[in-house]
């Protein structure tokens, strides 16, 4: 029905198990990537930023698009130098997720690391209002206030504090 470089949107037709059709709209978007890095004092480097479509502000992790024949990790390292002037170490991948699959089938890479290195002010720090290093023995408080309202970032930052905190935390 519609489609531009970042996603298309069509209308299908879905049998159901009864076997009734219906008319379903999807959205087919590019993978994304995310990255992060937690440092030795168990802080995750994040950004806050706006979102217009929902009107809300909130922490992530740096985020883009995959390009056609980019590498995932690379893509996510690259997102992460561009948007908040760190360099990461070896990523690991965390988790991929499918923030909505009953409409979309976007794909999300989550990566991390736990080294970083700073190269400068971030090319694309238009992208959030500032980054920082936040504990990530706040993260579940912060979940649960809202202060992390994209799910995606949700389960990667609560997955970073189990897998730095876990026995710690208990």
């Amino acid at each position: 029905m519609y489609g531009n470089r970042w996603f298309t949107v069509n209308l299908a037709d879905v049998e159901l198990p009864d076997g009734r059709h219906l008319d379903h709209f999807l959205i087919r978007l590019r993978p994304v990537a995310i990255a992060t890095v937690v440092n030795e004092a168990n802080e995750v480097l994040l950004l806050w930023r706006h979102r217009f479509i929902t009107d809300s502000w909130g922490w992530e992790l740096a985020a883009g698009v995959v390009e056609d024949g980019e590498d995932i990790a690379y893509a996510a390292a690259r997102e992460m130098e561009e948007e908040t002037g760190w360099r990461p170490g070896p990523l690991r991948h965390l988790m991929s997720v499918e923030p909505s699959n009953g409409l979309t089938d976007a794909r999300h890479h989550i990566y991390w690391s736990d080294e970083g290195t700073y190269i400068g002010h971030p090319v694309d720090d238009f992208e959030s209002d500032r980054r920082e290093w936040v504990p990530l023995k706040l993260v579940p408080d912060m979940v649960a206030r809202g202060e992390v309202p994209a799910a995606n970032m949700a389960a990667a930052l609560l997955m970073l504090h189990h897998l730095r905190l876990g026995q710690d935390a208990r």
